[in-house]
């Protein structure tokens, strides 16, 4: 059973926010200040947040309620998009590596282990509606931490 089956078997109300989870890291040298850039380059969270942002027919939600792409709209990172040279998610990939410390969507934590060595983890949080996850046929929750209240809980689970 996939992660969108469990979800309409709870048959929760369709203005449900689903929370969505995803985080990797990488192994940094943490003393000439290339850890963030390391762990950009070296794991996927920006392109698998960017493929969930570009789902066509799905709002995503940061978790202040910001509309994700109205909100790069709005702040004129999407103003260069030609539909003919890239993929949408590869240009918000793109867009959000070459910006990444203007822009809040991803937060990034090191954890220093001596003067030289870390691990820097980037991860991803936003939030969705239940009925768009539901009925979109285009979304993909693969490898995404699944968080959803219920009236006996909240339920969390892998994809």
């Amino acid at each position: 059973m996939n992660a969108i089956e469990k979800l309409r078997e709870l048959k929760l109300p369709a203005d449900t926010m689903v929370s969505l989870s995803y985080s990797e890291g990488a192994s940094v040298f943490v003393h000439n200040d290339t850890a963030v850039d390391t762990a950009v380059e070296n794991t996927d969270v920006i392109s698998v947040f960017s493929e969930l942002v570009a789902t066509p027919k799905l709002n995503v939600y940061d978790n202040w309620g910001n509309h994700v792409l109205n909100d790069l709209r709005n702040s004129t990172y999407l103003d260069a998009y030609e539909p003919r040279d890239f993929y949408f998610s590869e240009f918000i990939t793109q867009t959000l590596v070459e910006n990444f410390c203007d822009i809040e969507f991803i937060d990034a934590s090191v954890e220093q282990y001596d003067y030289k060595r870390g691990y820097c983890t980037l991860s991803a949080d936003v939030r969705v509606p239940i009925d768009e996850l539901l009925t979109n046929e285009n979304v993909s929750v693969g490898g995404w931490t699944i968080s959803v209240k219920t009236d006996h809980g909240t339920l969390t689970f892998e994809a």
